[in-house]
This record gives C-alpha cells, sequence and structure tokens, in this order.
C-alpha cells in the first residue's frame, strides 16, 4: 500500500508574523459570513436615494419655507432620520470590529499554562489566546522598540530572567506608551510585579506594524525573532477578555443618549 507522505502545516493568520505560509484561519476560527438579504441591499441604496429627492426637490423647487410647517417638520424628519442611521452604522460597525469580535476570536483561541519563554517557540502556540508565563518571566525593557506611523506601536521582548534565546517569538506590546528611539517601554501593566501573563493581538491592522518594530528591535540589538507573536502585558487576561463584552454593551448603551 502507498503510505501517504504528511502534509507541511500551516498557519493560521492568527500565527506569527512572518510565518512561512498565509493560510486562512483554522476551522475552530473561520469566519461565517451571512447570506446578504437583497431586499435589505435594495431598501439600503433606494431609501437614502428618495430621502435626498424629497428633501432636496422640496427646498429647491417648491419653496417649502412659506409652505405649510408640516412639509417643513417632514424634511426635518428626514434630514434626522439620514443622521441617525449613518451614526448607527458608523457606531455599530466601530464597536463590532473593535470589542466584540476581538472577544469572540480570544474565547475561540486556547489557553496555555506555566509557559517558559526560554525553552517555548511561536510555532507552538498558534491557535492560543490567553498565555500565562512560569514564574520568574519578564520584560527586557533594554531591548525594547517602538516603530512610528502616525501612532507608536512599542514593543519588549517577554524573557525568562536573563537566558538568551535563538529566537525571541514573545513580544509585550503598546501603543504610544514608548518614545520609539530609546529603551523607554511603559505599556499595559509594565510596573505590576504581579503580571507574567499575556493577551494576544487580534487586531490584524496593527500587527503589520509591531512585526516592523520587532525588526527594528532585530536590527539594534543584533538578535532574531523567527515567529514573533504579540501579547498585551498584564496580571489577570480572563477578566481583560471580559472586559471587551463590557465596553460593547457600554458603546451601544451610550450611542442611545
Amino acid at each position: 500500500a502507498t503510505e501517504t507522505q504528511p502534509q507541511p502545516m500551516q498557519y493560521s493568520s492568527y500565527g506569527a508574523a512572518g510565518s512561512p505560509t498565509k493560510a486562512s484561519a483554522g476551522n475552530h476560527l473561520q469566519k461565517h459570513r451571512p447570506r446578504v438579504s437583497l431586499i435589505a441591499v435594495i431598501i439600503c441604496l433606494l431609501v437614502p436615494c428618495l430621502v435626498f429627492l424629497v428633501v432636496c426637490g422640496s427646498l429647491s423647487f417648491f419653496a417649502i419655507r412659506h409652505m405649510s410647517p408640516a412639509l417643513t417638520w417632514i424634511a426635518v424628519g428626514a434630514a434626522t432620520l439620514i443622521l441617525a442611521w449613518g451614526y448607527a452604522f458608523w457606531l455599530g460597525e466601530t464597536n463590532y470590529w473593535h470589542n466584540v469580535l476581538p472577544g469572540i476570536e480570544l474565547q475561540a483561541l486556547g489557553s496555555r499554562y506555566n509557559v517558559d519563554p526560554s525553552t517555548t517557540v511561536g510555532e507552538e502556540l498558534m491557535d492560543v489566546g490567553t498565555v500565562l508565563f512560569s514564574k520568574g518571566t519578564k520584560l527586557d525593557f533594554n531591548r525594547s522598540m517602538g516603530f512610528k506611523n502616525v501612532d507608536t506601536y512599542c514593543v519588549a521582548p517577554i524573557v525568562m530572567g536573563n537566558t538568551t534565546v535563538p529566537s525571541y517569538d514573545f513580544w509585550a506590546i503598546g501603543m504610544d506608551c514608548c518614545s520609539g528611539g530609546t529603551a523607554d517601554f511603559h505599556c499595559s501593566e509594565y510596573q505590576n510585579p504581579h503580571a507574567r501573563a499575556g493577551l494576544r493581538l487580534m487586531r490584524e491592522d496593527q500587527r503589520a506594524f509591531y512585526r516592523l518594530a520587532v525588526e527594528q528591535a532585530e536590527a539594534a540589538y543584533n538578535l532574531h525573532a523567527k515567529y514573533p507573536l504579540f501579547f498585551y502585558w498584564m496580571d489577570d487576561p480572563f477578566s481583560e477578555l471580559k472586559s471587551y463584552f463590557a465596553d460593547a454593551r457600554k458603546s451601544f448603551l451610550l450611542g442611545l443618549l
């Protein structure tokens, strides 16, 4: 019988930046897009056009200011309807992408405990969202770096004591909490002596900039990061995970005001 050769492992989009292959997320993280309703699309396209025609036509050709107050209120109502729809769409999209989706994806990823960054490589934690590192793990502030692109994307290696490793794959991150030019990382709970856990970065739009910061650190400090993974440094990542959904509810309630 012919033996089946094992296929090379493909890493999901939540794997390390710079992985040798780029594939879609694993089956447990596939995003199933809902079917688009044709009626909903037609309504979204036609209703704003109709409102525009009514309001603009009334104000332009029918001297609405000199006609009945009822017609004036119709125009005002149509204008506020457009503003409300636009604001609701913007707030809903922002709330989903910044709060709800990262929380859902982090829940779908696994957790790993007692991780020693001196003996573990990034390849082993591709599907992990929450990491509790071994006792003695700390941030290497002397090898921190920042990359500036409007905002400053700050990184610092997560290390075990003073151990030197072939590849620095675990990095604490933060935005606008370092100067970028010197080693002055002060992000998240960097001063908390009990912090030795990380919550995975899920923002695809930010990952590339943090990767560039790591590349600068590689050049500046003569180190190597083959499969860099990015984490928010903290003491209790599980409470932080719950805050994603709390922030989503708060944004929704504030939007009603």
